[in-house]
């Protein structure tokens, strides 16, 4: 293991809080795993949280987290994920080894960074969009290593079931089909992100990659007006249809098509989402490429790669576990049913906290300090 050079400079911004610093930790699972990571001095006689980040994101977006858990006694760790910033290790190629971003081995790229640490288990895990998944089958798969559990903004619905009918996240394989044959034909976004042409079509946007996570960020947040999100009444084409373009999108066009022609409703930009936060984004990932967080997607929907999740169908997660969302958050109901399931199905001790006002998608960034009491409220207990 190697200290890395100042967090500032890594990211190209100074917004990370003071007390933050970036590493890289060498042998993790094939992987040199960018961390940052708050209250380490003395991390030995300390809990720990690691939290997992979501697409588009970076562990940059739990910089507000760390700081203030790190002050409240805890040592926190949040990794750049396989596919992601800093961390290196992983094939970025559409055609290589798209099975290494599988689910499993996501869980194991976070065991693996616990192992190098020193760290036999940790008093918590909290998972964000896409890390939501990885931290509850974390805790799942291994809950003596995970002793507590919060997830935000994705529910998690439990383990597939042994039909092999619906992907990782419970939507029907066959929704491609019924989504094309709508009037006009529509392509659900994991589905798109899929694609062979999504790399090329999100890094060569028109706009450039500053307008396009300006806008993405916008739309997904509390500050986009048509973000009135309700449950769904089930799993058919005319059901997502409801759902905003940006989850169910026009056939033929790219994302940042469908993002460039919602951005008419842009009154007012939230003041949290600055142009020096959506820089940071947009200059790791012009460096970076979007290939690595796409193949989360093409393993999510591929029965083949989720095929060994199966072997814990019916289990539940059994620590503690609590789920945080803010209420202008689409993302709570664009997989009907998994709210419920989570609570009945998913897990046997679930708490889901009030959902957060004035936050969309992006909860823990737009209202980091109601995030941040939650959470410190959850781990007291």
């Amino acid at each position: 293991m190697k200290q890395h050079r100042n967090s500032e400079v890594l990211y190209g911004h100074n917004l990370i809080p003071q007390g933050i610093r970036s590493r890289l930790i060498e042998d993790v699972n094939g992987l040199k795993m960018h961390i940052l990571e708050a209250g380490y001095d003395g991390a030995s006689d300390k809990p720990c949280i690691v939290m997992l980040h979501g697409f588009p994101e970076l562990a940059f977006s739990f910089r507000h987290q760390l700081a203030a858990l790190a002050g409240a006694g805890y040592y926190v760790i949040a990794p750049d994920q396989r596919g992601y910033g800093l961390t290196t290790g992983w094939d970025g190629n559409y055609d290589g080894d798209v099975g290494s971003f599988r689910m499993f081995n996501l869980v194991q790229d976070i065991v693996s960074l616990l192992t190098r640490l020193g760290l036999k288990s940790i008093s918590g895990i909290v998972g964000h969009d896409f890390g939501s998944p990885v931290a509850a089958w974390c805790s799942l798969i291994r809950p003596d290593i995970f002793k507590s559990l919060v997830l935000m903004s994705a529910p998690f619905g439990g383990p597939p079931s042994l039909s092999g009918s619906v992907n990782s996240r419970g939507r029907p394989l066959s929704m491609d089909e019924s989504l094309a044959s709508l009037k006009p034909a529509r392509i659900h976004y994991q589905a798109y992100y899929s694609r062979r042409y999504a790399n090329e079509q999100l890094l060569g946007c028109a706009s450039g990659l500053l307008e396009f996570f300006k806008g993405y960020y916008f739309l997904k947040s509390a500050g986009y007006s048509g973000n009135r999100p309700f449950p769904l009444a089930g799993w058919s084409a005319t059901e997502l249809a409801k759902l905003p373009r940006y989850y169910v999108m026009d056939i033929d066009t790219s994302m940042p098509q469908t993002v460039a022609s919602m951005m008419g409703d842009m009154m007012k930009t939230p003041d949290w989402l600055t142009e020096d936060l959506m820089l940071v984004y947009a200059s790791v990932y012009q460096s970076t490429g979007f290939q690595g967080g796409l193949n989360w997607y093409r393993c999510s929907i591929s029965a083949a790669l989720n095929h060994d999740l199966k072997m814990f169908t019916g289990r539940k997660i059994e620590v503690p576990a609590a789920f945080i969302a803010g209420e202008a958050d689409w993302g709570i109901h664009q997989s009907p049913g998994q709210l419920d399931k989570m609570q009945n199905l998913g897990c046997t001790n679930m708490t889901i906290l009030p959902f957060v006002e004035q936050a969309g998608h992006w909860v823990q960034q737009e209202q980091p300090d109601l995030v941040n009491n939650l959470l410190l409220q959850f781990f007291a207990r």
